[in-house]
């Protein structure tokens, strides 16, 4: 027998040799399992690596949605081990194509990764990242449509905004920013809008649908290259595939790019910011994509096709820009902002209280100016911030009407936003306050004047404003006046859109009038009292043949009434401004609109009047549409004013103009002519059995051939306008810019149908 310490020994060793045989089962069953995982992994990643292989397999046709570190680190291990094998097994040129078609794969990932993290959230005008909302949650497509005029339109970019609210949306072909570059034969697109439209909204959206693998999975590489951030390398020189290394390290690995194997697209968003030299005539060319030039000639080399010419293009503007020769450009598409269900799509997106969303919009309804700005999202952006802020008080003030109580209601708001960040710590000087909007007002001032929407260090110190404490504006209104940092060499600075920086310069040159100082810089105002100051501002106005001047006036007239400047009595003295003031600036308005300037001057100035409060004029010519019914003028004598007034309320009015039937006011030849801007704007006229004569021909053909005009179907049957008529007809319908499809005129008892397409005329019987 076993002593009992014999017996401990044996039990100790036993349980000494029970838990290692545990283990070691544990060990296989572990190492079982790793070793499928381990085949399962590399048999999947073998069949990837056969895809890429194929020579008819597209160079992106996955859905990349992987974007962890750890997915990268294993895929990474399993292409060095079949790499080592294949060049064991003497297949070195196959392990080279892998590993470059495996690289391209890795790094579209680490890009996209990147590019969603950057264009994921926007500020919506917020300069603070806290603020910033999820682009997915508050985006509202947009209405863009295809096609340019082909002629620059210098006019003031509301005045193309009013023209664009009142043209039938049924004429235009619209258009997705996703499928821009669906149709193959389409290398580069020039997108046009306005300031403020959405022009860089929707590039973010279509970078931020190609990440998240929602749209464009064929295209390999999409490198966003803003151009206010360009103009910060200005100076240097550098090749095209350095200046991608600068902007986009994910890719430095490839120092070459074979755009005719992978697809290519490269965005150049604010050509109209552009301050590179865009010689396109006299640059030098280039064609290799590692030898070094300035930046303004690699970019004209690549949008002219000289670098990498399959390489995709995408360039936004603002109208007026005109730097690109339009050989270099297939397709031309205008942002036209947000149609009037998507004004409501968005101020119900932006406030949860869907009541309050509604007071909102039945709000902006009833004031047609404020209406007309809401074709611009920022315009949105700004009624939802000024409106919220009202409307959701049970007994709310005044709601603003005009553009300039929106403005001078969002400014405040601005104030206040800075006295309560300020609060646990120490009340903002007013007087620092106030020195910081005049020097804000200064530079919006002097760079309205110089045609500049973005500005750099150097704008800001010819104002006076150090660079070192630019926070302190910043910081006073944050979310008009931003600092943003470019990628890599400096800063940038903007008003959130150029409506808010026209408000800037009208306040600063109102309060530089009443101060009476600075006032030789503003030359404008010179004169020794308000009234003079104010018809000044106005004869200027009518100068402008582009309309430069319009909304800066309209904010200029609106800052001379005393309610506005009573919201305004932290910000300025008493300006002892009176009622005689506004009266005698009213009666030279209208004796302005009785001269009978262009249609687009008489627009202005009625909505000069609207800032001014006085609606006389509209209600008098309202009076006669009321009476409803046919020929509602006939027999009425309406003075110029009263004709002026009538075009300004057909022209703002909520209906569409779709349809032009004269017979509704006054079937003669007078209220054609006086109505000419109506019939220009419309879609369809009917001017059937109206006493017109071969006068009437002589100014619809101006019609015809203007660039502006949206008529596509005329009827002028039951006229006698002779064939001296006919032939002036004719002469319009020849015209390059004639967009005409239906003519029916009556002639030789036969009705003329106008095909566009090749432009012959198909005469058929009526």
């Amino acid at each position: 027998m076993k002593s009992a310490s014999e017996k401990f020994l044996t039990l100790k060793m036993a349980l000494l040799i029970v838990p290692q045989k545990k283990i070691g089962n544990q060990l296989d069953s572990i190492f079982k399992e790793l070793e499928h995982k381990v085949i399962t992994l590399i048999k999947n990643e073998l069949k990837r690596f056969r895809k890429l292989l194929s020579p008819d397999y597209p160079a992106c046709t996955e859905r990349e949605v992987e974007d962890e570190e750890d997915v990268h680190s294993v895929r990474e291990g399993a292409l060095k081990i079949t790499l080592h094998i294949l060049k064991n097994m003497n297949h070195t040129d196959l392990a080279n194509t892998l590993q470059n078609k495996s690289l391209i794969s890795v790094h579209q990932s680490k890009l996209k990764s990147k590019l969603k993290q950057k264009f994921k959230r926007i500020n919506e005008g917020i300069s603070e990242c806290r603020s910033s909302v999820l682009l997915n949650e508050i985006y509202t497509e947009l209405y863009i449509t295809e096609g340019w005029s082909g002629d620059i339109n210098k006019e003031h970019e509301v005045r193309q905004i009013e023209t664009a609210s009142r043209r039938p949306a049924t004429q235009e072909i619209p258009i997705k920013c996703n499928d821009l570059f669906k149709d193959k034969s389409i290398r580069s697109v020039l997108t046009k809008g306005v300031a403020g439209i959405g022009k860089t909204v929707s590039v973010q959206k279509f970078i931020l649908d190609w990440t998240e693998g929602e749209a464009n999975q064929d295209i390999t590489f999409m490198f966003p290259l803003p151009f206010r951030e360009l103009n910060l390398m200005k100076q240097q020189n550098l090749s095209l595939m350095d200046l991608l290394h600068h902007f986009f390290p994910e890719i430095t690995e490839f120092r070459l790019i074979d755009c005719d194997v992978h697809k290519v697209l490269f965005i150049f968003d604010g050509l109209d910011e552009c301050q590179l030299p865009l010689n396109f005539q006299k640059n030098e060319r280039l064609c290799d994509v590692t030898e070094s030039a300035s930046v303004d000639v690699l970019l004209t080399n690549l949008i002219k096709g000289n670098l990498l010419p399959s390489a995709l293009l995408w360039i936004t503007s603002r109208p007026g820009a005109n730097q690109i020769p339009p050989e270099c450009v297939d397709q031309v598409t205008e942002v036209r902002g947000f149609s009037d269900p998507q004004k409501e799509e968005y101020f119900r997106k932006r406030i949860s209280d869907q009541n309050l969303a509604n007071k909102i919009i039945t709000h902006v309804k009833t004031s047609r100016s404020l209406h007309i700005m809401c074709h611009i999202p920022v315009f949105c952006w700004i009624s939802a911030t000024v409106l919220q802020k009202i409307l959701s008080k049970e007994k709310s003030r005044e709601s603003p009407k005009t553009l300039t109580q929106m403005f001078t209601h969002f400014l405040i708001f601005q104030i206040k936003h800075k006295r309560q960040k300020y609060q646990q710590k120490c009340d903002p000087d007013p007087q620092q306050t106030r020195e910081s909007i005049l020097a804000l007002g200064k530079l919006a001032f002097q760079q309205l004047e110089k045609g500049n929407l973005i500005f750099y260090e150097e704008d800001l110190r010819e104002c006076g404003i150090d660079v070192s404490e630019v926070s302190v504006y910043s910081g006073v209104c944050t979310q008009i006046f931003r600092e943003e940092l470019g990628l890599h060499l400096g800063k940038v600075f903007s008003f959130v859109h150029l409506s808010v920086q026209e408000f800037l310069a009208a306040l600063y040159s109102f309060l530089s009038f009443i101060s009476r100082k600075n006032r030789d810089q503003s030359g404008i105002f010179r004169k020794s009292n308000m009234y003079d100051c104010l018809r000044s501002a106005v004869d200027k106005a009518l100068e402008s043949q582009n309309g430069h001047l319009d909304l800066f006036l309209r904010f200029r007239l609106g800052l001379s009434l005393v309610s506005n400047q009573t919201l305004l009595r932290d910000l300025m003295p008493q300006t002892g401004s009176s009622s005689h003031n506004k009266e005698e600036i009213i009666k030279y308005i209208k004796k302005k609109i009785r001269e009978n300037p262009s249609p687009e001057k008489s627009i202005n100035l009625f909505h000069c009047l609207n800032e001014l409060n006085d609606h006389s004029l509209v209600q008098e010519v309202q009076t006669y549409l009321n009476r409803g019914g046919d020929r509602c003028l006939s027999g009425t004598r309406l003075s110029p004013d009263q004709w002026s007034a009538l075009v300004f309320v057909l022209l703002t009015s909520e209906q569409e103009l779709d349809e032009f039937t004269l017979k509704k006011f006054d079937p003669s030849e007078e209220c054609l002519l006086r109505l000419l801007p109506v019939v220009k704007a419309s879609r369809k006229a009917a001017l059937r059995e109206c006493n017109l004569t071969e006068e009437s021909c002589r100014t619809l053909s101006s019609v015809l051939s203007s660039v502006s005009s949206n008529l596509r179907d005329l009827n002028l049957s039951g006229n006698n306008l002779q064939d001296s008529g006919v032939k002036l007809l004719c002469a319009g319908l020849e015209s390059p810019h004639c967009t005409l499809e239906i003519l029916r005129v009556q002639w030789l008892n036969h009705w003329v149908h106008m095909v566009p397409q090749n432009g012959s005329l198909a005469v058929m019987p009526t």
